[in-house]
């Protein structure tokens, strides 16, 4: 019996890759497999853009072990939100009033950015293993962002006075994972900070960075930000092999 390999020279690469790589030919076209299993995976980059986080649920979940507060961008609604980046990236102004400054350390911002379906499936869980390895950390309310980027939290940190803000946000998603979660680190939160002046940690899902080894090196990032006084691309990860490992819940 032939070998399936001698005879498909890509299955090896495909068996250690999502790529689409040799997808083979019928007449003019892919074969019918290749092409509804791309529709089926733009199908579901769409649905993750276009999701929506049932934060009134995750408020409730996360408020029971940790006080959480609900704030909105100044993006009205989704497809707002899609044409005016600039507006995901500043809380809407009646809810700053509401929110009281304190003395924090670390201040967590949950926000569905372009992947619901990433915010949904592991922001809590990376949330919770973050906070379970803090310690002595005085960690700020949590914050949910509805319609919101990344520069959210700057604002929002800012306004809690909280002296690191670490933004958990769904990521664009792609065609081959539509649900990978990010997490941006940035010490000093005020509005006006650059992308060069935070630290991002990505591709946190289930076939990407393991929950309790990001959790490991979100943690890691606060501490040495915390230490340094800075984030971005002064602040290097340098953690060796054995703190990577995943901790015991």
């Amino acid at each position: 019996m032939s070998n399936p390999i001698d005879l498909d020279p890509f299955a090896r690469f495909r068996a250690v890759t999502r790529a689409r790589i040799g997808l083979g030919r019928a007449g003019d076209s892919l074969p019918i497999r290749a092409v509804l299993d791309f529709q089926l995976a733009h199908a579901r980059a769409r649905d993750a853009v276009h999701g929506h986080v049932d934060f009134a649920a995750m408020a409730e979940r996360i408020g029971a072990k940790h006080p959480a507060i609900r704030l909105r961008s100044r993006a009205a609604d989704r497809p707002t939100y899609l044409a005016r980046p600039d507006l995901g990236r500043r809380v809407e102004p009646a809810a700053l009033a509401g929110i009281e400054a304190g003395d924090w350390d670390v201040a967590f911002v949950i926000a569905d950015g372009l992947s619901a379906a990433a915010v949904e499936a592991h922001a809590e869980i990376v949330l919770s293993a973050c906070l379970r390895r803090l310690g002595d950390l005085r960690t700020a309310p949590v914050v949910l962002g509805e319609q919101a980027r990344v520069a959210f939290g700057d604002e929002a940190g800012e306004a809690l006075g909280a002296r690191i803000v670490v933004v958990l946000i769904g990521e664009r998603p792609g065609l081959s994972v539509p649900d990978s979660l990010g997490a941006y680190l940035t010490f000093g939160p005020k509005v006006g900070r650059r992308d060069s002046e935070r630290n991002c940690l990505s591709n946190i899902h289930a076939d990407g960075l393991a929950h309790e080894v990001a959790a490991d090196k979100i943690v890691w990032l606060i501490r040495e930000a915390l230490r340094l006084g800075l984030t971005g691309v002064e602040l290097k990860e340098d953690m060796t092999g054995a703190a990577l490992l995943p901790s015991a819940p």
